[in-house]
């Protein structure tokens, strides 16, 4: 069937750099230069740490299990595992109920998705085009959710001097009347930044008084430097009204290719997800599920993967000091570097490829333009601490010495 004439424009139409993957967006930046040394791939931020120990084993007990359909809300047993693993963690008002309170997710990424689909159809009319607000920088779901839904995203510039998170002061009562949905990421990606329980406070407070409900993205939540992040659903009353947060093994449990993760809170935002989900998101493979049980179950991979990754910060305060704006992050594995007086983002980004054959990614490729003109990341470079120590000890040597950086560290 011939496509009609009125959708031609559309379906060719490229879309705008800030709508595209920053990945291919790099890759498209270092295409035409070759790395002048053996490359190191420090722009993905997938955990390369070995997978936990008891993965095998756990699959091959359920291997049965993979001639079947799973069921969308996940089975009872993942459920509950990951209900009692969010009471450990966290001091909660209560526990959450794994039968009305918690959802299996085919990765976070997939989930934050689908729920500002969901939102827009759970949330109450509002005057005007419904918004669906998220920190700028940002995880790419967040916008593609948005627009699908058929909601403005509206990108809060964060910054140093806001905390890396959005300013929840500086939002109007206009914006907020039409809001749905507000995204936000704790610990951040990429600045590693965490909300403390005053924030989550605030924002739970403008949550009920304009009916919105909060998309916490706490995925790197296991990996920190010193005080563990708190969760948003510490905040979110007994009922956990107008609160989801959504969690994912990727980080935690270094296994970001087997795409298990949950979604927990609002009771009434759960079923109205799951209804969508019945219909349209990706199941998880029941293996996978068990597979998740055990991990939820075990602190010591985790543990242990946490002090992995503070050797490489070790190394990164010992190497880079105070160049580049360096401040080792309260949590996250990503350095968030200021380049602005090495060319800016972008230059940098080549010369480190070209120069060292160290691989990052530009900051302003993961933002959008705010309507002053600015991009806040604008000038920044992420750096994905996910490689062993000896790599990465390579690499932060590499960025120094191509960069020429004459500061002295601390």
């Amino acid at each position: 069937m011939a496509i009609p004439a009125s959708f031609r424009p559309a379906l060719a139409a490229a879309p705008p750099d800030g709508e595209r993957s920053p990945f291919t967006r790099v890759t498209e930046l270092l295409a035409p230069h070759v790395p002048g040394q053996p490359l190191i791939n420090l722009s993905l931020g997938e955990p390369q740490h070995p997978i936990p120990s008891f993965v095998g084993e756990v699959l091959n007990r359920h291997l049965s299990d993979f001639g079947r359909y799973p069921m969308s809300s996940g089975i009872l047993p993942f459920r509950s595992a990951a209900a009692d693993w969010l009471v450990r963690r966290y001091q909660l008002p209560r526990a959450v109920d794994p039968e009305t309170e918690i959802l299996a997710l085919n990765g976070s990424r997939e989930g934050l998705f689908y729920a500002a689909i969901a939102a827009a159809r759970h949330a109450a009319p509002v005057r005007g085009t419904p918004a669906i607000l998220m920190p700028n920088p940002f995880y790419p779901a967040y916008a593609a959710g948005a627009r699908a839904a058929g909601c403005e995203a509206v990108f809060l510039a964060t910054s140093r001097a806001s905390g890396f998170l959005p300013d929840l002061d500086a939002l109007s009562a206009d914006l907020l009347s039409r809001t749905v949905a507000f995204y936000i990421a704790t610990p951040a990606n990429p600045q590693g930044a965490v909300a403390t329980p005053a924030y989550f406070r605030r924002l739970k407070e403008l949550a009920d008084r304009y009916g919105f409900i909060v998309f916490s993205d706490e995925c790197y939540s296991e990996i920190y430097t010193r005080t563990p992040p708190g969760s948003m659903l510490e905040h979110a009353g007994e009922d956990f009204t107008n609160v989801v947060v959504f969690q994912s093994l990727s980080k935690r449990s270094n296994l970001p290719g087997m795409r298990v993760g949950f979604v927990a809170g609002d009771k009434t935002f759960i079923a109205r997800f799951l209804e969508l989900r019945n219909v349209a998101a990706p199941q998880v493979p029941v293996p996978l599920q068990h597979v998740a049980i055990a991990a939820y179950q075990d602190e010591a991979h985790v543990e242990e993967n946490r002090r992995l990754y503070g050797i490489k910060f070790d190394l990164a305060d010992e190497i880079l000091g105070n160049r580049f704006g360096y401040q080792r992050p309260p949590g996250g594995f990503c350095m968030w570097l200021d380049v602005s007086a090495h060319g800016g983002d972008e230059l940098a980004a080549v010369k480190l490829f070209r120069d060292g054959g160290v691989r990052v990614l530009p900051g302003s490729y993961l933002a959008r333009t705010q309507a002053d003109g600015s991009n806040p990341g604008t000038g920044y470079i992420r750096v994905a601490m996910v490689q062993n120590a000896e790599t990465t000890k390579q690499a932060l040597l590499r960025m120094v010495d191509v960069l020429n950086d004459d500061e002295k560290g601390s």
